[in-house]
């Protein structure tokens, strides 16, 4: 088992923006990190795993649903100081490392299959459209991930 606290190298993780009737899917953390926060499904690339496989597995886990990969929408680092280390930096002058450091591809998905339903790691599902995004308090870097994604899937459905 790979150590997310404190990890020697940034984790690769991935995630699914899926949009369906106008509506983007988001999972509200019941673990840390971001515990209570409001984001994107996903979570870490296994070993031996594509890219694409990681997403499908990540969201029918997270989720229960069956999506397809669409395109990629943004590339994200998310890094989370040690709340004992009062710089927040990266480091300190003692090298201290974060307690949590990822790098995120977050992918535009199709809903295949599946009605959605929250696993242990997910306390709530919510469905939003991109003027309600505001309401569930996301992270700049997500709301940032999300818009790209409504723009994203909007375009996809002009052509």
């Amino acid at each position: 088992m790979t150590e997310r606290e404190y990890p020697k190298l940034p984790m690769l993780g991935v995630g699914g923006a899926v949009i369906f009737d106008g509506r983007v899917l988001l999972v509200q953390r019941a673990v840390e990190p971001a515990r209570g926060e409001w984001s994107i499904p996903g979570g870490l690339l296994e070993v031996g795993e594509t890219l694409a496989e990681g997403v499908v597995r990540e969201l029918r886990e997270e989720t229960g649903l069956t999506v397809r990969v669409v395109d990629l929408i943004e590339v994200v680092e998310r890094i989370f100081p040690d709340p004992s280390v009062r710089n927040g930096g990266n480091t300190d002058r003692a090298g201290t490392r974060p307690r949590y450091h990822f790098v995120i591809l977050d992918y535009l998905c199709e809903r295949l299959s599946g009605e959605p339903r929250p696993n242990e790691e997910v306390s709530g599902l919510a469905f939003a459209r991109e003027e309600e995004l505001d309401r569930y308090q996301l992270n700049p870097l997500t709301a940032r991930v999300l818009r790209k994604a409504f723009a994203l899937a909007q375009a996809r459905a002009s052509r």
